[in-house]
């Protein structure tokens, strides 16, 4: 279990777009909206030259960590930079690999507890990121950049947590709280997308949606393809 401080939103946007999963994270302040969709990050991305398929974001935040007083390649004493960090991304990819043992053990219960609070982890993130970069555009173009790179990453980590723990859900069978998620995912990542695609192919083997998306692919041809994402 983490251990800290229990953040517990009340607001009915994050109850709705969160289910009733907390993250523990000291000093954490949870947000009530959902950060913005893959889909709108990637557009802006592309406006400011971002390749948003390999955002450049860790490039980006070396070269703003090695300009900082006392911080040197491989000597980050910065307490977010550390292991044991809940609200980074260290810390959500550490609750990424703890849910993927959870389901290895079929413990989904587990599971499905470490997913939401790395989906939290995640769309907090991307948050705080989007509102560094709308807080330095206009004043330093490169910070902007580099905070809305971070932004478009967490998002999209944020989406895969979200799809895996929908993909849980459908092992304990229980689709009626995947299907939410799977909603989620595709107004965050469109159709058009793989993540977005693949939601869509949930619903329509759960009998969710009666027309399939691409119009070719093969009935049920997925089923199997879940139970492998399921545990990678």
């Amino acid at each position: 279990m983490v251990t800290g401080n229990v953040v517990r939103t009340i607001s009915k946007k994050m109850l709705l777009a969160f289910g009733a999963g907390a993250v523990s994270a000291g000093v954490m302040y949870a947000k009530a909206s959902v950060a913005m969709p893959v889909h709108a990050q990637a557009f802006y991305a592309q406006a400011l030259n971002i390749d948003i398929d390999d955002t450049g974001a860790n490039e980006v935040d070396s070269g703003l960590v090695d300009e900082l007083p006392g911080i040197s390649d491989g000597d980050d004493s910065r307490p977010l930079a550390q292991d044991g960090s809940i609200l980074s991304m260290i810390g959500a990819q550490r609750l990424m690999e703890e849910a993927a043992e959870a389901v290895s053990d079929e413990d989904y219960e587990l599971a499905v507890e470490k997913y939401k609070d790395a989906r939290q982890v995640y769309n907090q993130l991307s948050n705080f990121y989007q509102d560094l970069a709308s807080s330095f555009s206009g004043v330093d173009t490169f910070i902007s950049s580099a905070h809305r790179a971070r932004a478009l990453e967490t998002a999209q980590q944020r989406d895969r947590a979200t799809y895996r723990l929908a993909l849980v859900h459908r092992a304990q069978s229980a689709p009626d709280l995947a299907v939410p998620l799977l909603i989620q995912i595709i107004r965050s990542q469109q159709p058009t997308r793989e993540l977005g695609e693949n939601a869509y192919r949930q619903l329509f083997e759960l009998g969710f949606v009666d027309s399939p998306y691409p119009y070719n692919q093969e009935v049920g041809s997925s089923v199997s393809d879940s139970a492998d994402n399921l545990s990678n």
